[in-house]
């Protein structure tokens, strides 16, 4: 056995993770693998040897972030390498580097070949390296795994990369490719080491979840809820585990039997973030989203009926090619309507390539920022109505970070429905990543704030 320390041994690296919750999956395997070959890892605002930057291409904005964390690096130390991996890489490829022979491209689908690329530059056997997948033919799915997450509670499980959807208005299928899944048996492995490591809460979470297990899922009729399911299942039975979540869902796959089979598994957490973009069925169909406003509210509807108050969440695009003062305010009613816990508001973001860039009557930004600010204010009301029906009760509340302001203690968690928690514990210190008991009283800045219900 060679105990002779590598290259990458007492090299200090920092990592930066850009968008969505599999970005943030991907990092932290990829830090837990430096960390394996000796590498030490440092905050990304120090200087060090690597850098990693796991880009976001999903708006404009994200590009513009992506750039700016590359170069910021760079400047940090002006030898160290750069590694610029993800969905921003995909799409740009090394020729935004042009003359950088000290920045590494890899893509969004090669991210388990960085540690051998990192080690190869700094071994002098290769001083400019790029590995862009293609994305048409490279099905594979990457072998990466983490044993925890850093400055986290609950732990993000990528189960699924890909998306076979083609909305007009995104680009992810072009830098993410096709619907890949991780098996069941691989992805408890991960869960029960996790869980072994002290983790009660896993998220479960992909491209597009609810391809999830769907190997042919161009031939398919819909979406087959079976194999989420399953693996719902398997983890609910790993010890330990006392919270599971699911990332973002198509709508389609809420049916009757899926929220009822959900709701019979105890550790299941009744937050369901269904993504929907638009509220106007014109303004649906020019985004090819395969359903109309009236099915969405059907589904919202069963998921109701069969859990108390569940947290409907969902993503919305405001100003998107086309969009009428007429299409905005019926879009605004339905979502009136419906009644969301939670919107996450985008302005529509132009990306290169997709079929919407090319239409026509691109609306105005003014106007896409007036849209934006009225989206807010209605997720501002209806948040804060959301929490207030909470006012009264007792939840269980996981606790993720603990402040002391004046001698007495306030912890932050979530509850099982993913509504933020501020709650007092007096002269007593609640314990991060435990789950306790707390009373509502009020709610401030769209915060739970209560009393912890504790005997110190």
């Amino acid at each position: 056995m060679n105990d002779t320390p590598g290259v990458l041994y007492g090299k200090r690296a920092a990592l930066c993770s850009l968008g969505c919750k599999v970005n943030a999956y991907e990092t932290q395997a990829i830090r837990k693998m430096l960390e394996e070959k000796g590498a030490v890892i440092v905050d990304d605002n120090e200087r060090a040897d690597i850098y990693v930057i796991n880009t976001c291409s999903v708006t404009g904005i994200a590009d513009k972030k992506s750039r700016q964390s590359v170069h910021r690096a760079m400047k940090l130390d002006a030898e160290a390498l750069v590694v610029v991996t993800g969905c921003y890489a995909q799409a740009a490829g090394s020729s935004v580097f042009d003359g950088e022979d000290r920045v590494i491209v890899i893509g969004s689908n090669r991210k388990d070949e960085i540690i051998g690329s990192i080690e190869a530059w700094f071994a002098g056997r290769e001083r400019s390296v790029e590995l862009v997948s293609d994305l048409k033919t490279d099905k594979k799915y990457m072998d990466l795994r983490i044993d925890g997450f850093s400055d986290k509670t609950r732990a993000f499980i990528k189960v699924e990369d890909g998306c076979n959807q083609f909305c007009t208005y995104c680009i992810i299928p072009y830098v993410r490719g096709r619907v890949r899944s991780r098996s069941i048996e691989d992805t408890i492995e991960e869960i029960t080491a996790l869980a072994a490591a002290g983790y009660q809460e896993v998220v479960l979470t992909g491209i597009h979840l609810s391809s999830y297990g769907q190997a042919d899922y161009e031939k398919s009729k819909g979406f087959e809820h079976g194999p989420l399911l399953e693996l719902v299942r398997a983890a609910s039975r790993v010890p330990g585990i006392e919270r599971i979540r699911l990332g973002s869902l198509e709508p389609r796959i809420i049916t009757a039997e899926f929220a009822q089979e959900l709701a019979g598994i105890k550790e299941f957490c009744p937050q369901f973030h269904l993504s929907l973009q638009n509220g106007c069925n014109s303004v649906l169909k020019r985004m090819n989203r395969h359903y109309t406003i009236e099915e969405y509210a059907q589904r919202v509807e069963i998921l109701r009926d069969v859990f108390d108050r569940p947290a409907i969440t969902t993503d919305i695009i405001a100003g998107f090619p086309g969009e009428t003062d007429e299409e905005f305010e019926d879009s605004i009613n339905n979502l009136e309507v419906i009644g969301f816990a939670k919107m996450h508001v985008f302005r529509y973001s132009k990306r290169k390539g997709t079929p919407a860039a090319t239409m026509k009557d691109q609306v105005p930004a003014e106007v896409s920022a007036a849209r934006s600010d009225r989206l807010i204010d209605l997720d501002t009301f209806m948040h804060t109505r959301y929490l207030k029906s909470f006012l009264g009760e007792e939840q269980d509340v996981l606790v993720e970070r603990v402040v002391e302001r004046d001698g007495k203690y306030y912890a932050r968690g979530l509850t099982t429905r993913y509504c933020e928690v501020e709650a007092y514990s007096g002269r007593f210190a609640l314990t991060p990543n435990t789950i306790t008991k707390v009373r509502f009283d009020e709610v401030a800045d769209c915060v739970l704030n209560g009393n912890a219900l504790v005997n110190p």
